[in-house]
């Protein structure tokens, strides 16, 4: 009888240990590249609201990578001017207007390159790596990347939902910031 639970908890134990699946980490791979075309701005004129593909970058579906970018987000001060995501100085991350676009190589051109009014280029203190970790949890705020990949939030954040609790969105690019439009 012992013999048998024995064989029954081994057998049930390398199930268990079989069937987990491990998200790929990418510790050792090679970096990501820049894209290919730099957007170095936008033409900005009023019109009807666009909304953009929603390509992927290559951390938006890696839960590591965003959790990455997350804590470059704060090593960086990105929250002094973007206010944890919800806007400050800087534009809202967290809303579905993007003045320089939604997708990932035009949100890698805007944190590599700067952007006018304030936007420093970080191309010379970070590398391709770390600027796509920062792209995809820039990406996480707005709910632009899957929910298994958006980072939980931090205690301290208590002013806004975790990243994995946003829901998904549609990006729209929009003439003017509303901070910058006139009555």
């Amino acid at each position: 009888m012992m013999f048998i639970r024995r064989i029954a908890t081994t057998a049930a134990l390398l199930v268990i240990v079989t069937s987990c699946e491990r998200e790929d980490r990418r510790l050792n791979s090679q970096q990501p590249a820049a894209p290919t075309q730099m957007v170095p701005e936008v033409r900005l004129q009023p019109g009807p609201t666009l909304i953009s593909d929603t390509t992927e970058g290559p951390y938006d579906d890696n839960a590591y990578g965003t959790t990455e970018g997350q804590v470059l987000f704060e090593q960086m001060n990105c929250s002094g001017c973007h206010a944890n995501g919800g806007g400050g100085m800087g534009p809202p991350l967290m809303d579905d207007e993007w003045v320089y676009g939604s997708k990932p190589d035009q949100i890698f051109a805007s944190i590599a390159e700067g952007r006018p009014n304030g936007m420093p280029t970080w191309k010379y203190r970070l590398n391709n790596q770390q600027i796509w970790q920062l792209v995809a949890y820039v990406r996480s705020l707005s709910g632009l990347t899957p929910k298994g990949a958006r980072p939980s939030r931090e205690d301290h954040m208590m002013v806004k939902p975790a990243p994995a609790q946003t829901p998904n969105a549609k990006p729209k690019n929009s003439g003017l910031p509303g901070s910058a439009q006139r009555p």
